[in-house]
């Protein structure tokens, strides 16, 4: 992990959070990184921290060039306030990743709902049949239960 962060810093990026990032025995304490750049290692790595790479981009279209492009599919979030944006998004989004969360934060599938994920996201972790049962699940949106952003799904 502290090559990740170390690539990083040496890439642009900042540490935004304080004491932290660092190694005490087996503990490697949480870190968040900005702006993280196209070619530091960490941002073409699958993430589950404790490292956390953010990267900014300054159009649509390539964010959504990226993630069509990563290797991975679990879950992203969309923070926003326009319908016709958020459609638009999820629309374009749906079948690079299985689940899209609307104004709310990513989550442990579990906990919640049925474990998802596309591309390389989970290789190998489970059965055939399981595979199938939680993969057939075609995507999910999650948003918290508001008046605010329930507007969104109609």
């Amino acid at each position: 992990m502290g090559a990740f962060v170390d690539d990083a810093l040496a890439k642009g990026a900042r540490v935004l959070t304080k004491n932290v990032g660092r190694k005490t025995d087996t503990l490697f304490r949480p870190v968040l990184l900005y702006p993280v750049s196209a070619d530091a290692e960490i941002y073409t790595r699958e993430q589950f921290g404790p490292v956390v790479p953010v990267a900014a981009y300054e159009d649509e279209a390539d964010f959504i060039d990226f993630v069509t492009k990563s290797n991975f599919g679990q879950q992203l979030s969309i923070f926003g306030r326009d319908p016709e944006k958020i459609r638009g998004l999820v629309q374009a989004l749906s079948n690079q990743v299985c689940r899209i969360n609307i104004n709310g934060q990513c989550q442990r599938g579990p906990d919640h709902l049925p474990f998802t994920g596309r591309k390389d996201s989970a290789e190998g972790t489970l059965s055939i049949s399981d595979a199938l049962r939680c993969f057939s699940i075609r995507t999910v949106l999650a948003t918290p239960l508001d008046a605010a952003t329930c507007g969104y799904l109609a």
